[in-house]
């Protein structure tokens, strides 16, 4: 079939407010230009995350239904830990209320001044709780990934030489883990091969140094293994995905991107005295063990979604509508990341606005023009968001300014993502008029949640 349809029928619907190009002018600007600080029902296309954001099914209501809430020992936990261990095959399932929960939890147990966590590409929460802790956060991205017009199978692998020069550098004791993201959401959402996990493992394993996936898209990374890798092409996504889990000591993950959920994540360990600790700070923080933050409802929608995003038919729709937007797009000559990731569409602003330099924040520019033009919301994904600075206060930008149009699961039909088409080929066409932007306040850690900004002129 040349036509890929939506594998489920729409049973339930939720009305979008239409807005003017007017209204949008003034409400973008009330919100310091910031879409994090506009209204929901003032937009029109939600693109700024796939996080907690996908519509879930029937059988995920029904378990909400038949959600167990004893506080402790509740049934719902012992079916969400049983699904888990069976996708990951790791001993100790933590339940949490989001992935950033769990990454709080394993770095206040393992990091602290002079520690180092390399990973292919920290995401913004993950950094921050690494740093958080006083650690440092060491990305080792593939050279072809930092390049977003080269077009590559697995752009999101880790260097592995890099991370091996790393370790001998840096001394084996002053780094307790290593991460690999998958698939790869900083790097534009692209995939981590499976040679890749298992040359990362191989490395680790020579220098006694645990590996754990930051697996919130387990699946969509699966299914790219099962496309692109040779000899996985007849297995199915479970088995591929257990053998990426059975290089892993450990994992984290937010439940809310590929268990197609609104809230939930897990932190999953091998090491039982690791994990001891982590349960402890979990009764402090979170909640008993058996739902750590969860209600118990939660535990039966996470694991029901867990289930149901290994349908290989639900994976090829979901990668093919974000493949369909990027070929689109590049056909028209609109410059981004290539080949399209798994769950959005990177912008590169860097060729987009090569008039507005670093320091001027050309993604947030991208970012508000779409909102302005068609009510679309998305996010920067470059020195907004990763920007640190020097000693003189200068601006340290990342290697990649981006703006990612992230999809939610379930949620958007073909003539919504024609639309998003349509709207930045409008922008695009007008991206001459568009200014940069100085930032007039900022928090000091995670910035583009609530900074605030002033056009130039």
């Amino acid at each position: 079939m040349k036509t890929i349809i939506e594998p489920f029928k729409i049973k339930s619907v939720e009305p979008i407010r239409f807005t003017s190009k007017e209204e949008r002018i003034r409400l973008i600007k009330e919100a310091g230009y910031n879409p994090f600080m506009i209204h929901a029902d003032d937009v029109l296309i939600d693109l700024l995350t796939d996080s907690g954001t996908s519509a879930m099914s029937s059988k995920q209501w029904a378990g909400i239904m038949d959600g167990d809430e004893s506080y402790a020992g509740s049934k719902s936990f012992y079916r969400f830990e049983e699904t888990v261990k069976k996708i990951t095959g790791l001993n100790y399932i933590i339940p949490t209320h989001q992935g950033r929960a769990a990454e709080k939890i394993l770095f206040s147990v393992v990091g602290g001044k002079g520690k180092f966590i390399p990973n292919n590409t920290h995401f913004d929460t993950t950094r921050a709780n690494v740093e958080f802790t006083g650690a440092e956060a060491v990305d080792l991205l593939n050279e072809t990934g930092k390049h977003p017009e080269i077009r590559a199978d697995f752009k999101g692998n880790m260097d592995v030489q890099k991370l091996e020069d790393f370790i001998k550098n840096t001394g084996k004791e002053n780094i307790p883990l290593c991460m690999i993201t998958v698939t790869n959401n900083s790097g534009g959402g692209q995939p981590v091969s499976m040679q890749n996990i298992r040359e990362v493992k191989s490395v680790c394993k020579k220098y006694g140094i645990p590996l754990f996936l930051d697996a919130c898209r387990f699946a969509e990374n699966a299914y790219f293994i099962k496309k692109r890798e040779p000899g996985y092409a007849d297995k199915s996504v479970l088995e591929i995905a257990q053998e990426m889990f059975s290089y892993a000591d450990g994992a984290t993950m937010s439940a809310k991107k590929d268990a197609l959920v609104n809230i939930g994540g897990f932190l999953a360990l091998n090491d039982e005295e690791v994990a001891q600790q982590c349960r402890n700070l979990l009764i402090v923080t979170e909640g008993f063990p058996t739902y750590g933050g969860l209600a118990g409802r939660d535990l039966e929608a996470v694991a029901q979604g867990l289930e149901e995003v290994l349908d290989e038919h639900y994976l090829q729709y979901r990668i093919r509508s974000i493949e369909y937007l990027g070929e689109k797009l590049v056909a028209a000559g609109v410059p981004m990341i290539e080949p399209p990731g798994g769950h959005a569409i990177y912008l590169d602003a860097k060729r987009f606005l090569p008039n507005i330099p670093p320091e001027q924040f050309p993604g947030q520019s991208i970012v508000i023009a779409l909102y302005i033009e068609g009510g679309i919301r998305s996010v920067e994904i470059g020195s907004v968001m990763f920007g640190k600075y020097d000693s003189s206060g200068k601006l340290i930008p990342p290697p990649m300014e981006l703006v990612r149009l992230a999809v939610p699961r379930r949620v958007y039909t073909q003539s919504h993502i024609d639309y998003v088409l349509e709207i930045i080929l409008e922008v695009f066409k007008n991206r001459n008029s568009l200014k940069g932007y100085k930032i007039v306040y900022e928090a000091p850690m995670l910035r583009h949640f609530t900074a605030k900004f002033e056009e130039l002129r």
